[in-house]
């Protein structure tokens, strides 16, 4: 898939009448349309435009640089199938919503949050570490330019390559190091704490948070391989049944940042920019095909976090650009 390479600034809260105006009538397009999906208010008056263009992260690949996995075929694939309904209650992990704040981080999120996924489903449950998306958003200089955009190809490969340790959420003061942006009430009208501004990549730390009891040496956590899956529905869902979710990237439109239910399929709006997520599923609603994904986007925005979008029809290149790996457990 190709993206828009995207080198942005957000830009402040200027114009708040226009923008708002904006939302409404995408929503109410949508809507209007009776389409796969419904649309509805997930930002508040301050957040702008550009500033959904600032967390839209993914920047454009200028080569393949994994290798394509040819996945081994099985007997059935089952019509659906939820990563959460199979590992759950032993990998919590699969259930959760990262929040990437003020930050075009997303290629970060959705290797880490697969990453995360896959080495508890590798070790039954075992190992409940969460890959730090802050560890891998600072300190991988060939993955681009942290938030202003990175590559989910070289989050892969630095996994295999580097290592990167663990780390919470914001503030959690859980793993070595936890994501140091704040989240911020992007749905919230007139909040204290508004998402209206870009916040500048962190510092490469190779140092764990004080308190935290391992070497950021002994904490790291590595693959044991790094690959790309075919533009293909059933190589993927295979992928994704057998080894975890994987991390996808798609263009998005003006009407996505607006999903509330359903299964997404872009009906109206101009192209915002490339944002990487991860894939945990699929299935079938109201005869239309879905692929089942986390966003990064916090539990508030969308379905709980989590959005449907067209399967089996590469819909905005959402299977174009299928990226994973297998960890060293």
């Amino acid at each position: 898939m190709k993206f828009l390479t995207l080198l942005f600034l957000f830009a402040g809260v200027g114009g708040l009448p226009q923008h708002r105006s904006l939302f409404d009538e995408e929503i109410n397009i949508v809507n209007s349309l009776e389409t796969t999906w419904t649309a509805g208010v997930n930002f508040g008056p301050e957040v702008t435009e550009s500033y959904i263009k600032g967390l839209c992260g993914t920047l454009e690949e200028k080569e393949n640089i994994l290798e394509v996995k040819q996945v081994p075929v099985v007997a059935t694939l089952p019509d659906s199938y939820d990563t959460r309904e199979k590992w759950g209650s032993i990998c919590p992990s699969t259930t959760e919503i990262r929040d990437q704040g003020s930050c075009g981080s997303c290629w970060a999120f959705g290797a880490a949050e697969a990453m995360t996924d896959r080495i508890c489903i590798a070790t039954k449950g075992k190992n409940q570490v969460r890959i730090s998306t802050e560890d891998l958003l600072t300190c991988c200089g060939s993955c681009g330019f942290g938030c202003n955009g990175g590559y989910p190809q070289s989050a892969w490969e630095y996994f295999k390559s580097d290592g990167i340790v663990t780390g919470g959420p914001y503030n959690s003061h859980k793993g070595c190091q936890p994501y140091a942006i704040p989240a911020c009430d992007h749905h919230v009208p007139h909040s204290k704490n508004p998402c209206n501004g870009s916040l500048p990549t962190p510092k490469c730390e190779k140092v764990c948070e004080k308190g935290y009891n391992i070497t950021y040496k002994k904490d790291k956590h590595y693959g044991v391989s790094s690959y790309s899956i075919n533009n293909d529905q059933n190589e993927i869902m295979r992928e994704i049944m057998t080894n975890g979710p994987v991390e996808a990237a798609f263009t998005v439109f003006a009407d996505f940042p607006n999903y509330k239910s359903g299964v997404y399929q872009h009906v109206s709006g101009e192209e915002l920019g490339g944002h990487a997520i991860k894939i945990l599923g699929w299935g079938v609603e109201n005869d239309t095909p879905y692929w089942l994904v986390a966003n990064s986007w916090n539990p508030s925005w969308g379905d709980n976090g989590f959005f449907k979008i067209l399967r089996g029809s590469d819909e905005c290149g959402i299977e174009d650009e299928v990226v994973a790996g297998l960890p060293k457990v």
